[in-house]
């Protein structure tokens, strides 16, 4: 496909308790599905208050947020050397492959993101206390 548009209230929301094999408990939008993306994963995900996705990291693939309503403590960076950052409506923030990232929703009325990821693969994430700083490196120089 060389285009596509879509509304957003057109893509169905997912509740992901549903499938068992995809923590966390969210809701979201596959927003990159509905447009028929095939390199780029673009979802948006829906928090209440206390939800996060658990720090963690991926061997392929960069992410970026944005945050489209709501305030969030994000979690980046290598194991050992992570920052907590407050983020609200407006900010961004990025994670490269094999760097950790995690969020979680502070705000009392919750929040929503919007996440982007590529290149579009199935990592199910890593344990970034797992990864020695060499693999990092490794992977930042592809």
């Amino acid at each position: 496909m060389e285009y596509a548009v879509t509304d957003t209230e057109d893509v169905p929301v997912t509740d992901l308790s549903e499938i068992a094999e995809i923590p966390p408990d969210h809701d979201i939008r596959a927003v990159g599905e509905a447009l028929g993306c095939e390199n780029l994963s673009v979802n948006i995900w829906y928090f209440d208050e206390g939800d996060e996705i658990q720090y963690h990291a991926h061997s392929e693939q960069e992410e970026v947020f944005y945050v489209l309503d709501g305030t969030f403590s994000v979690k980046v960076g290598r194991s050992g050397e992570e920052e907590f950052i407050e983020v609200d409506e407006g900010s961004f923030w990025f994670a490269a492959p094999m760097i950790g990232r995690g969020h979680r929703c502070i705000s009392e009325d919750g929040g929503t993101v919007l996440a982007l990821g590529a290149p579009k693969v199935e990592d199910p994430g890593l344990d970034p206390h797992q990864l020695d700083d060499a693999e990092i490196d490794e992977a930042l120089e592809e």
